[in-house]
């Protein structure tokens, strides 16, 4: 029972877009030695984290969003934590000339890239009365167009003649490809962070809490890494077991909405 316990214990993590105080290795410390990782979204939030948890296991990393000076300071923490190196980009996933011109410069600086997460993602928490056509567009065209975009781009420049790995974290596409779907219950800035929390919200999930983003790169580096080595066109459901378990809450999504919470994120 308290190996079972420990089993579900959380890992540590830090709130913010900053490297872990401490971490132990789980799997081999250069199971990804060797590679390059070009990862979108990876200056903030979950993206960041993947990048360190890749990182800290031998690889060097691509990040890119659309904001420079986000990549360019992640990027410099990043090398600090973990003495890989890390090249920050700016593109923009529904433009696929700023993500040809990113992954050019990628192969320039590294000669390669094994493994792509699409984590670039826009999301809006409210109703879909109170949604305006704009924000719609910008969802799909960033979690799903862009998430095809950057595939296609790095799948025709590199992945046709070498090979590689995509991870998506917004969408679901496939080449050696893996999903990874994160659901409501899995980061607390998902779903209102302190304000679930203090709602009970978490009860409902087996595990009964949340996750972190430390989890979630844990989960990312086994779909990018050999272990996954017969595993393809999969949808890894990370989400503390709340998908078995528990309904749509729309009133307490609602209240989520009201509260605000969109604008702290």
């Amino acid at each position: 029972m308290a190996e079972s316990a420990a089993a579900s214990r959380p890992p540590p993590d830090v709130d913010g877009d900053d490297c872990l105080r401490e971490y132990r290795h789980l799997f081999s410390p250069d199971i990804l030695a060797g590679q390059v990782a070009f990862i979108t979204g990876g200056g903030s939030g979950i993206g960041f984290r993947i990048a360190e948890v890749f990182m800290r296991h031998g690889c060097r990393t691509v990040i890119a969003s659309r904001n420079l000076q986000r990549v360019s300071e992640a990027s410099k923490k990043l090398v600090a934590a973990t003495g890989q190196q890390c090249l920050p980009l700016s593109i923009d996933v529904r433009q696929p000339q700023t993500i040809a011109a990113a992954v050019d410069e990628a192969l320039k600086e590294f000669k390669r890239i094994d493994i792509l997460v699409n984590g670039a993602a826009g999301n809006f928490l409210c109703p879909a009365s109170a949604l305006s056509f704009n924000a719609f567009k910008t969802v799909i065209d960033i979690d799903t167009i862009g998430t095809f975009n950057t595939s296609k781009v790095l799948f025709e420049k590199y992945f046709r003649d070498h090979g590689g790995v995509i991870v998506n974290i917004t969408a679901t596409l496939s080449y050696r490809g893996q999903a990874l779907q994160v659901h409501a219950g899995t980061a607390k800035a998902a779903i209102g962070g302190k304000f679930a929390e203090e709602a009970s919200q978490f009860d409902m999930i087996p595990l009964q809490r949340a996750g972190n983003k430390t989890e979630i790169a844990h989960s990312t580096l086994y779909l990018a890494s050999p272990l996954s080595s017969y595993v393809t066109g999969t949808t890894l459901v990370v989400d503390g077991g709340s998908w078995l378990t528990s309904a749509n809450n729309f009133p307490a999504l609602l209240d989520f909405w009201a509260a605000g919470v969109n604008k702290n994120q």
